[in-house]
């Protein structure tokens, strides 16, 4: 294993890992196991499409216009609120993991869900595309894209882990408060996140 693409894993891993939005619906879809494949694999798809991008040379492009940014910011900000809210009103109701299971969620809206979690928040952008994309231009022609190479395995590795991982987690979700508690921090981490980007330059 080449050191460029040793440290692109690592470095993806080490901002795909954080707390967000799209990690939060993936440990949701795992502990109720619905859809877990495609939602992995979308997830998983995107960020690779992205960093591609980013090696490719499109995040420096993207860093001078900064309206495509903000039509990303805001409509991402519009979005997380509005999936916070649901989040707080499943907490406040104090549903548990049967109550879901018997609601299942069809697949396209999943999918929907989590493509606008993916492409409407603009950290994904300076993450994946200028960020990796700018550290991986400094591997050299080669080493660039080893490197986005790793950083692509590095998100197939955790949305994968997340989805089906989270099964070993649905006997502490069982007890309804485990449940209020998850969707309740979800909320605040969507409206924090939705909060930042309305407070972004």
């Amino acid at each position: 294993m080449s050191a460029a693409l040793t440290t692109g894993f690592f470095t993806g891993l080490s901002l795909i890992v954080a707390i967000g939005a799209q990690n939060a619906f993936v440990l949701r879809q795992g502990l109720l196991r619905r859809h877990r494949l495609p939602v992995a694999l979308i997830c998983s798809l995107a960020d690779a499409a992205l960093i591609g991008a980013g090696v490719y040379g499109f995040g420096l492009a993207a860093s001078g216009i900064p309206a495509l940014l903000d039509i990303a910011r805001w409509s991402g900000a519009a979005f997380l609120a509005a999936y916070g809210a649901l989040a707080a009103h499943r907490a406040w109701k104090g549903e548990s993991l049967a109550d879901d299971e018997a609601r299942p969620m069809a697949l396209l809206p999943a999918v929907t869900i989590c493509l606008a979690l993916t492409f409407l928040n603009p950290h994904v952008y300076l993450d994946t595309v200028i960020l990796l994309g700018a550290l991986a231009n400094q591997h050299g022609d080669q080493g660039r894209w080893q490197f986005g190479a790793g950083a692509v395995l590095a998100s197939l590795t955790w949305f994968f882990l997340l989805a089906y991982g989270a099964r070993a987690l649905r006997p502490l979700f069982a007890r309804p408060l485990a449940w209020r508690v998850l969707d309740g921090s979800i909320a605040i981490v969507m409206w924090t996140i939705a909060l930042g980007l309305t407070q972004t330059p």
